[in-house]
């Protein structure tokens, strides 16, 4: 018997006593490998089980009796073009339905009155919390790719905080009406591997009051107020090429973009996981170089080049044949004349694996808890950024580390990582608990096989060595990534009957800017559910451009990214992609 159905009973007695009483718990995330023994839950966030096993308490439930719902979800309703042409405006839409998908195991009828809640969270992925007036930034890449400048991304701080506003909002999981245990973010937190964006990010999470600004503490100095057609002018008379299109011009624009804002920070616990752009220069370049790292800090920002030059610049960095950066480094130097004065910044500099790790740790930033959100001392000593945690009874947490620091923006995982995932899933299997797995990239996206500078010698495994990996060990229910900034769900089965699926979710940075609440359930007839359930931020869908208050600018940050010249469309993925309901063979 598996040790989820025999804890089935017993866990849905607990839940109810701890919904009746506005409290729900859960292992504070002790890892199997690299955890320590002791716990390092935030003073006045912890308790302790009678083991003596930290667990970090969530915030209060709502009031009783939770239920399931649709309200604030994309279940209701969701941010839809108003009809038109050429620049639109948004208003509430019609919701997504939920699709139930029996790609891996058959749905039974009569599982809703069956079922058992096991645990609920929600995750957020691809932040891209922006410093938009970074030296480094390459948006003169504007026309090769839309990624490398977005109007919306100066509101980018604003819309995440709203994002934490709509989870603290929420009436506990949708599908099943259990309390939510925590939030995980899937890496690209931060933009530009900068200690101004990691800064900003532990606030948002944490909670805290946030200047989205660097350089001059008094004006904004970027794109935006550049005089260049290229780029959205939000406050000049010049009609710049996105004018052109439809967009606003709006006074006070750019003051409100930089003001202080405030993140009330989650209610629930929140764990991270790493990605490329908060591990490598531009997402893409091999840490370390003095050069770029000068850069950062220093008082020159390119903001236009050749079309001719840009475009081989960027093929290079879409097939890898530039991972240390050596051609966009002699590109800066051979733009010296073209370059623009900025206001110097230290606090623009790059940060290092041990920094992202430490700030982590940093108790000022624990919020809900816990101390670290997954990440420990163990991992700092050990230079590694994956650990395990503990979700609920039965239920445990993998957090990868896809990143290559050889440079390139797609990932891999080293024979290490890959040895002590597998040590873990065993281990899992022994202890009778099944296992979510969490990472930045892909199944699609890590074929980026170049070695590790400082692991001379050690191979690099893709993304069909994991799926191997994954589909070999009877306890993964899903593998849980971003990335793509796209809504995919993937079914995984294996010869043997094994299966899982990847969940794939969509950008908070890119239209239609969404996180995934996700939800475990036994069913009691020999299969398991996953139910999958989009969110946007708590920003209403239309926009007022006379209101530049904190929500005002949320709302926008929307209402700019569905606009954004160049964005791709299809990010919301297919409805099978989206609400779901998702059944597995409980192995």
């Amino acid at each position: 018997m598996s040790r989820i159905r025999s804890v089935a009973t017993a866990a849905h007695d607990r839940r109810a006593f701890l919904a009746a009483t506005g409290a729900v718990s859960l292992s504070a995330g002790i890892g199997l490998a690299l955890r320590p023994g002791t716990g390092e839950a935030a003073a006045g966030t912890a308790a302790t089980t009678a083991q003596g096993r930290p667990v970090a308490v969530s915030r209060r439930a709502p009031a009783a009796p939770l239920a399931p719902y649709t309200r604030g979800t994309t279940l209701s309703t969701l941010a839809t073009a108003r009809p038109g042409s050429g620049y639109r405006r948004l208003g509430d839409g019609p919701a997504w339905p939920r699709v139930v998908r029996g790609d891996l195991a058959a749905p039974k009828d009569g599982r809703a009155a069956r079922r058992t809640a096991l645990a609920a969270f929600v995750q957020f992925t691809d932040l891209h919390l922006v410093d938009v007036q970074h030296p480094l930034r390459y948006e003169y890449l504007r026309a090769q790719t839309a990624s490398a400048w977005r109007p919306q991304e100066s509101l980018s701080v604003a819309g995440a905080v709203s994002l934490v506003e709509r989870v603290n909002a929420l009436r506990g999981a949708p599908a099943t009406g259990s309390p939510l245990h925590f939030v995980m973010t899937t890496g690209d937190n931060t933009d530009n591997n900068a200690r101004t964006e990691l800064d900003w990010f532990l606030k948002v999470m944490s909670g805290g009051r946030i200047t989205p600004n660097s350089g001059d503490p008094a004006r904004y100095e970027g794109v935006q107020n550049s005089d260049l057609k290229l780029y959205w002018q939000p406050e000049a008379a010049l009609r710049d090429a996105d004018k052109q299109l439809g967009f606003p011009r709006i006074e006070g624009f750019l003051a409100a973009a930089i003001r202080e804002l405030r993140s009330p920070g989650l209610d629930l616990p929140w764990y991270s996981t790493v990605g490329n752009h908060d591990s490598l220069p531009g997402g893409c370049y091999a840490p370390g170089d003095s050069f770029f790292a000068e850069f950062a800090v220093g008082g020159r920002k390119l903001m236009t080049l050749d079309e001719s030059v840009g475009t081989a610049l960027w093929k290079n960095v879409k097939k890898g044949g530039d991972p240390k950066g050596a051609g966009f480094k002699e590109m800066l130097r051979s733009q010296g004349r073209a370059l623009r004065p900025v206001t110097p910044d230290e606090a623009r500099a790059p940060f290092t694996p041990a920094e992202y790790l430490r700030a982590h740790l940093d108790p000022a930033h624990a919020g809900a808890g816990p101390v670290g959100h997954g990440y420990s001392q163990a991992n700092l000593d050990a230079g590694t950024q994956y650990y395990t945690f503990r979700i609920a009874d039965g239920l445990l947490g993998i957090s990868l580390d896809t990143t290559d620091p050889g440079g390139h923006y797609e990932g891999s995982l080293g024979t290490a990582q890959l040895r002590w995932l597998e040590r873990t899933l065993k281990t899992a299997g022994r202890d009778g608990d099944h296992v979510i797995v969490f990472s930045h990239h892909t199944s699609r996206t890590m074929r980026n096989l170049r070695e590790d500078p400082a692991h001379p010698g050690e191979r690099r495994h893709g993304g069909d060595e994991v799926l191997s990996l994954l589909g070999a060990h009877r306890p993964v229910l899903a593998w849980v990534n971003g990335h793509s900034h796209k809504n995919a769900v993937t079914p995984h089965s294996a010869p043997d009957g094994r299966s899982f699926w990847e969940v794939s979710t969509a950008s908070h940075v890119d239209f239609p800017q969404l996180a995934r609440v996700i939800e475990i359930a036994d069913n009691h007839d020999g299969t398991i559910s996953l139910f999958t359930t989009l969110i946007e931020s708590a920003a209403p869908h239309g926009t007022n451009y006379e209101d530049l208050s904190q929500t005002g600018l949320a709302a926008l940050y929307r209402e700019l990214a569905f606009n954004a010249p160049g964005a791709r469309t299809d990010l919301s993925g297919s409805p099978q992609d989206r609400n779901t309901e998702l059944v597995l063979k409980k192995n």
